[in-house]
């Protein structure tokens, strides 16, 4: 019988983890976000907080195993180790992110007494959850549930305010609020409360009532920043896609090919008179600095069509046996000198470094070409023309970290363009979550936003966050189009991800309330230390061990 139990809460949870998987790119159903966690709620119902700890894993699996699948991938083709390590990495991976549905599901039940609680404490216990995603263990916050809204114009302009966690918090909101009237229409109850009318009218209208104010927002705002787009500078762009086949990116007998053919793509964009050519990371396959011979093919053809070229290439410095190597964008300008340089600022853990590298020195990484990268300044820009501010570099994945782009604009940036290769990713959904994630930034900040990569997508976004032009993926392709240039600082620019924050705020007073609880009822009982405090804790939330209440 509990075997039996468990699998009809397991059932719906797995739904739960697919829906919201179905939600993002390639699949891209973007509505089945406002009610995927329905599931995961209606199998919560009468379990205890144990219980639903484990529920929520089986969800976030469920959702992060075929959210992720293409790390497997990546993993065996170019980190070439045997099928069975990449599937063992790709489930530890999916375990990790897995724990945070399962915090919430734990904290639902819970702390979640009522089903007005239900629906005002889910979201905040959910961007909460994310946010704490975005930092811990150097970061990881792909596939943030607001970020299968990238295609919903009117509902996302609230990021100007609130980033992609104000989507996120719209999205929960619904769906928690979607339960409560689902379990009104049942007859049934939560935690022994039932849903009457006036309760099931109350949980609707909050969603519904923020919702609409957020479309009416919305709608305002894409008046208006179409009004400053008319009337701002604009200057023309050229992405250049060399679509450079990654086994063959790095074997030096094709550095000189795979130099010409940027070099002959960017030629035939200059009949388009293009204010900048931008071409993709690691786009020339040596040193730019340390090989003259070969940065020569480069700087002679930004001489000949006299438009300044940003180039991702790997940098070196340092005097020898010290040298630090950095994953970097050159501006370089119409003299072929280089006139600045980006350094990419969040490495990839194992694929540009070994975190803890003392610690776990026997961990080689994924990606051999190059050394261990180093980090770069943050917030630095990047000068390119007269009249216009400088642009803000970011470097692959550094895009799906909204604080980076926001340091950017703060310190001047007109402009944010996205260097990435995202051939690792193969035909995969990958490359259309990263490019769709890349789309928060520009409203966010109300930038135009660029896209180049090695075998696309590469593309262009305006400041609403309207996808102007995209490329097929591996193809080659030139891409020519006006960005609009504007200086306005949003509220998001400013004051960043202050929503999250007091979400993060409200689940550490609630988890606070057990340890004071324990502490009054039993004053001679003290944690050691901080491990202690949090094991102390959680058997609390799960209803168990020491200090429990018989």
């Amino acid at each position: 019988m509990n075997l039996l139990l468990h699998q009809s809460k397991w059932l719906p949870a797995v739904t739960s983890g697919l829906l919201l998987t179905a939600a993002f790119p390639k699949v891209g159903l973007s509505g089945l976000a406002w009610f995927a966690l329905v599931p995961l709620l209606v199998a919560l119902r009468g379990v205890n907080p144990k219980e639903a700890f484990r529920i929520g894993m089986i969800a976030g699996l469920a959702h992060y195993l075929t959210l992720l699948y293409w790390a497997a991938f990546t993993m065996r083709i170019y980190g070439h180790l045997p099928w069975w390590q990449c599937v063992s990495l790709l489930v530890l991976l999916a375990a990790y992110l897995a724990l945070y549905p399962g915090f919430f599901a734990m904290a639902l039940t819970r702390f979640c007494r009522k089903p007005g609680h239900l629906v005002l404490l889910a979201p905040v216990l959910w961007v909460a959850l994310e946010y704490m995603r975005s930092f811990l263990l150097t970061g990881f916050p792909w596939g943030l549930v607001g970020y299968s809204q990238f295609n919903r114009l009117y509902i996302i302009q609230i990021a100007d305010i609130f980033g992609v966690y104000g989507i996120s918090f719209l999205v929960v909101l619904f769906n928690a609020a979607a339960y409560v009237l689902l379990l009104f229409v049942a007859g049934k109850k939560w935690r022994a409360h039932p849903v009457d009318k006036w309760r099931a009218l109350r949980a609707v209208a909050v969603p519904m009532i923020l919702i609409s104010l957020g479309l009416v927002y919305g709608k305002m705002r894409i008046e208006s920043m179409d009004d400053a787009m008319a009337g701002s500078p604009s200057p023309r762009v050229a992405v250049i896609q060399g679509n450079i086949d990654q086994a063959r990116k790095w074997n030096p007998a094709f550095q000189i090919g795979t130099t010409k053919k940027y070099v002959a793509l960017t030629l035939s964009a200059a009949s388009h008179r293009p204010n900048l050519v931008v071409w993709p990371e690691t786009a020339t396959p040596f040193y730019f600095s340390a090989s003259p011979k070969l940065a020569r093919l480069v700087t002679d053809a930004v001489r000949q069509t006299g438009t300044p070229l940003l180039v991702g290439s790997p940098s070196v410095q340092g005097p020898a046996g010290g040298h630090a190597y950095y994953n970097s964008a050159y501006m370089v300008a119409p003299d072929g000198r280089a006139s600045g340089r980006y350094d990419k600022v969040h490495l990839v853990p194992f694929g540009e470094y070994v975190p803890i590298k003392r610690l776990l020195s026997f961990v080689g990484k994924m990606v051999a070409q190059v050394g261990d990268f180093s980090p770069g300044e943050r917030g630095r820009t990047l000068a390119w023309g007269e009249g216009y501010p400088p642009i803000g570099v970011q470097i692959c994945f550094e895009i799906i970290f909204p604080g980076l782009s926001r340091s950017l604009v703060k310190n001047g940036a007109g402009v944010l363009v996205n260097l990435t290769n995202d051939a690792w990713f193969g035909n995969s959904s990958a490359a259309y979550q990263h490019f769709s994630m890349a789309v928060f930034r520009a409203v966010e900040n109300r930038r135009s936003l660029v896209r180049c990569a090695n075998t696309g997508i590469s593309g262009f976004v305006d400041p609403v966050g309207r996808i102007t032009a995209s490329t097929v993926l591996f193809e080659d392709a030139v891409v020519v189009r006006a960005v609009s240039v504007l200086a306005e600082t949003t509220i998001y620019t400013r004051i960043g991800d202050l929503l999250p924050l007091v979400c993060l705020i409200v689940l550490g007073l609630l988890m606070g309330r057990p340890v004071i609880r324990m502490r009054q009822a039993e004053p001679g009982a003290m944690c050691l230390n901080v491990y202690d405090c949090i094991k102390q804790l959680l058997s609390r939330m799960a209803g168990e061990g020491p200090g429990k209440r018989r």
